[in-house]
């Protein structure tokens, strides 16, 4: 018999939890609540979207020193921490608010060969987000 899942919810790592819930709301998503106290574990959401933060526990973390996550100057091996891709309608949107809020952008939006417009945005603690959207074939 197969497994059936009926949600996945990806469990980071992360430094501070509290500096987190904040770099996530610039991103666009909000923080759905935390435990402990004081707090150390928590969830964040983007409509039916959710993603856990465990301070200093569960899984590994690792920002690189590499300014770019793909390309020629990049290399997407670096960060330890957990790659996500997570799609959306418009990623060139995601792409200006990301840079209006300070967020480090790791690559570009760009029309990648497998037909998907993707950027890359890196968390302070090296979990990487694909930023995607499908490009329809004319």
């Amino acid at each position: 018999m197969n497994m059936q899942p009926k949600r996945i919810t990806p469990i980071l790592n992360v430094t501070s939890i509290q500096e987190s819930f904040s770099w996530f709301e610039k991103l666009g998503w909000e923080k759905s609540w935390a435990w402990g106290d004081p707090p150390d574990f928590g969830g964040i959401c983007a409509g039916s979207c959710e993603i856990f933060l465990c301070e200093n526990a569960q899984g590994g973390r690792g920002r690189s020193a590499i300014a770019e996550t793909f390309g020629p100057a990049g290399n997407d091996a670096e960060d330890k921490g957990v790659w996500i891709l997570i799609w959306v309608d418009d990623v060139d949107d995601i792409h200006r608010r990301c840079m209006d809020r300070g967020l480090e952008v790791t690559w570009p939006p760009t029309d990648m060969p497998w037909n998907v417009r993707e950027m890359h945005v890196r968390h302070p603690d090296g979990h990487v987000f694909r930023i995607s959207k499908q490009i329809e074939e004319e």
